[in-house]
């Protein structure tokens, strides 16, 4: 994190807003499927809490629990060390594309 010398407080550097999210991402790694929550999410990121975190730079398949999951690529790009780590994603499909931009709009009307 970069930290502005002016105002001591740590400048952004995301540009999608965040919003909060309640839903659990189901992680494919090896022959196991991890589990961890998600807590917030943006155009092409998102925090999951898990316990024990994989490692920076770590890539995996993940499905997003929604009404009808959606299907992502993941990859670990910030760990919180006890709370989680943050993720970058993409989808490939349109349908999917169309989805993460609804979900993001109805979570958009609902922080208002």
């Amino acid at each position: 994190m970069v930290t502005n010398p002016q105002t001591g407080r740590r400048a952004e550097r995301r540009h999608s807003p965040r919003y909060p999210l309640d839903a659990e991402l189901e992680m494919e790694w090896g022959s196991e499927t991890l589990r961890g929550e998600v807590r917030d999410i943006s155009a092409g990121g998102m925090f999951v809490s898990l316990a024990d975190p994989l490692w920076l730079g770590a890539r995996f398949a993940a499905r997003l629990v929604l009404d009808e999951p959606l299907r992502m690529e993941c990859s670990v790009r910030r760990i919180e060390t006890g709370r989680g780590m943050g993720l970058i994603f993409a989808v490939h499909e349109d349908e999917s594309k169309s989805r993460i931009a609804s979900l993001l709009g109805s979570l958009a009307g609902n922080s208002r």
